[in-house]
């Protein structure tokens, strides 16, 4: 009790905290695993499209350095201006709609869709200095800060490795072409790059671990939140007991003037009942009056004994009629010679004349 008045999350977070929580775009998200997805994509989008894109570029160098004799009056310029920059958008074209795709789905891999028109509204308490210093000097921005130096430790790391595994050949450099030494290092520069890709997002993987768990602890209730949750989902209790108690009593007065209306009460024998009413002057088929399973049951057959109401015990029919016809309706077609039967009996039991045409 102690550490629940001191305000201790014991409890985990209900469903309606979770989509709550959602709704306000607080997820589990890691921008590290985001980066590293979206420089991965890129890196390997490069090297598929490096050749073709080496030689589109190259031919549109060409083809800029050639038209040095136009006229450079305005209108010629803006016109080739604008003839190489949808080339250019043409030739890097492929490439930006894969570092677009990736972009979207290293986010929506981590949370899936969502849509928060609110969180683009200026808000003002982002600029409040206060918050912004309890923000720097959080737990999670001395996390933040530590797998940055741990980002800067690793990117110098791999990138040394690789490059100190290259050494013979880079010194042997001198000996070549300048055109093998260029596919050389475009080379090695876009394998280190994929090195380095790949060790961030494993260390990505760990800051979506530890995003997870802090977002769990965030998420955790008290018990005095979790009442009050239960109290908003369900109304208050007290509220609730009486509104069951006031459907009870209803209930017993609508049995009790039901019930010594009925002619029949089919049981099954203590788990179902259900009362029929005929009349086969005014009633084409005889009509359920009330009917009730378990407890409710009992309550039917208690008030059927005091006011005389013959009990008959059908089980296929007490749960055919149970199940098929409410409170109200008249059995249906398929159940007429059953009921029937049941109320000849009942008819003989009280020494009364069996109905005419208009019996079931």
């Amino acid at each position: 009790m102690a550490s629940d008045e001191f305000g201790d999350r014991t409890h985990e977070a209900t469903p309606y905290r979770r989509q709550k929580a959602r709704e306000e775009g607080q997820v589990v998200r890691s921008q590290d695993l985001a980066s590293a997805g979206l420089l991965i994509a890129g890196l390997l989008a490069l090297w598929y499209f490096s050749r073709g894109l080496a030689g589109m570029l190259a031919a549109l160098t060409a083809e800029h350095l050639g038209a040095a004799w136009l006229q450079l009056d305005l209108p010629t310029a803006v016109q080739h201006t604008a003839y190489l920059a949808g080339r250019l958008a043409l030739t890097l074209g492929p490439l930006l709609a894969v570092l677009l795709a990736g972009a979207i789905a290293s986010h929506i891999g981590q949370f899936g869709f969502l849509y928060l028109p609110q969180k683009v509204a200026l808000d003002w308490q982002r600029l409040n200095p206060l918050e912004n210093a309890q923000r720097i000097f959080s737990l999670s921005a001395v996390v933040h800060l530590g797998f940055g130096m741990l980002k800067v430790l690793l990117i110098v790391t791999v990138a040394g490795l690789c490059v100190w595994g290259e050494r013979q050949r880079l010194l042997g450099l001198v000996e070549l072409p300048v055109a093998e030494i260029g596919a050389y290092l475009l080379s090695l520069l876009l394998w280190t790059s994929l090195k380095i890709g790949g060790a961030l997002a494993a260390l990505a993987l760990l800051d979506y671990g530890y995003q997870y768990w802090k977002h769990e602890q965030d998420l955790r209730m008290t018990t005095q939140e979790l009442k009050e949750e239960i109290k908003q989902q369900q109304g208050d209790p007290q509220i609730a007991a009486r509104r069951k108690q006031i459907q009870k009593q209803m209930l017993t007065r609508r049995l009790a003037t039901a019930i010594p209306k009925a002619d029949v009460v089919v049981t099954n024998p203590t788990e179902l009942a259900v009362a029929l009413q005929y009349d086969y002057e005014t009633m084409a088929a005889p009509v359920v009056v009330a009917k009730g399973a378990g407890v409710l049951a009992q309550r039917i057959r208690r008030l059927a004994l005091e006011n005389n109401v013959p009990i008959v015990e059908r089980k296929e029919l007490a749960r055919a009629l149970y199940a098929a016809v409410e409170i109200g309706q008249a059995v249906p077609a398929e159940q007429y010679a059953a009921v029937a039967e049941v109320i000849r009996y009942v008819y003989q039991l009280k020494r009364k004349p069996l109905p005419g045409a208009k019996a079931a």
